[in-house]
């Protein structure tokens, strides 16, 4: 498959980094009728069902390594599996604009574990990018008010207010797990196709998710969900499953990870925006200055040096 141009790349990286933020923000009134672990596991199942004709290996595509298949369980395991539990336990114990500022840390986490598993050189402006981030998460947590969706409908509102550190920490390990699913994704598109890649990591995910999902799923009343929240599962479903990585990995094949991470600057934009012109929530001034310094922590981290313009420049007028 010939790889992508950069205007089409830039553009599948941008609306795949959109839909992560609006079904981040959208799975808040999942999770307040849905149990996670059943949520999860119905999302993988519906994108296992919709992606079947995407599992067959194309003729071009050379056979899986054992390494290939080691990133495909990881890639699943950390971008799907537990991002998804953290992300929407996360969501549901806080908020989703909270869950867009914390998860505007996102690129600068990318750098980090560039540096730490891929031996990549970390500028000083990065780590400055860090700095903010933390920054920023931390002067949000300080600046919180109270949201009229803040508690979930499967917790008192004693019990959300108690657990909103818990919320606070998981939202951080979806941080982890996304920058994780960035690095090795990009290792992915050098062997396998986007479309293949897709798949197999759903279909490890569904693999996953599919005991305790069960379980959960004999005890459920299934005919007390409105037909909304089913629809709204078959969105979040293909969303965050199909579309989202499809677009991802393609955008991937082109733009280096550390490239593509600035369009994650979409994720926390259009979860913030969904909290706060969909779900009711809203921004302080405070709040407001702390998200600033959030999205500043995204250009730090990502925004290219001017001498790798330079050479951009020079290379683009040969």
């Amino acid at each position: 498959m010939t790889p992508p141009n950069r205007p089409f790349a830039y553009l599948c990286l941008a609306l795949s980094m959109a839909l992560v933020g609006c079904y981040v923000a959208l799975s808040k009134p999942l999770a307040a009728v849905l149990p996670v672990f059943l949520l999860a596991w119905m999302r993988f199942g519906i994108g296992a069902l919709a992606m079947l004709h995407w599992l067959k290996k194309p003729p071009e595509e050379p056979p899986m390594t054992p390494q290939t298949r080691r990133l495909l369980f990881l890639e699943s395991f950390l971008g799907n599996f537990l991002f998804t539990l953290c992300m929407i336990y996360g969501v549901s114990l806080t908020d989703a604009v909270s869950a867009g500022v914390t998860l505007a840390a996102i690129p600068a986490a990318v750098a980090v574990m560039g540096w730490a598993f891929l031996r990549e050189k970390v500028p000083p402006r990065t780590w400055l990018a860090v700095a903010c981030a933390v920054g920023g998460i931390a002067l949000f947590s300080l600046s919180k008010q109270e949201h009229s969706t803040h508690t979930g409908q499967a917790l008192s509102p004693e019990n959300s207010q108690n657990l909103e550190w818990l919320g606070q920490l998981l939202l951080i390990g979806a941080v982890l797990c996304e920058a994780a699913y960035t690095v090795i994704g990009k290792k992915l598109t050098g062997s396998l196709g986007p479309k293949r890649i897709t798949s197999l990591i759903n279909l490890w995910g569904l693999a996953l998710s599919t005991p305790i999902g069960l379980y959960v799923a004999l005890d459920f009343d299934f005919a007390g969900v409105e037909w909304a929240t089913w629809a709204l599962l078959l969105f979040y479903a293909l969303a965050a499953c199909m579309w989202t990585v499809w677009l991802w990995m393609t955008g991937l094949k082109t733009v280096p990870a550390a490239q593509g991470g600035v369009f994650t600057v979409m994720l926390p934009v259009t979860a913030a925006l969904v909290g706060v012109l969909l779900l009711g929530e809203s921004l302080s001034t405070l709040q407001a200055v702390a998200f600033s310094i959030a999205l500043a922590s995204v250009l730090l981290a990502t925004l290219p040096s001017r001498a790798a313009l330079r050479v951009g420049n020079a290379r683009g007028r040969r």
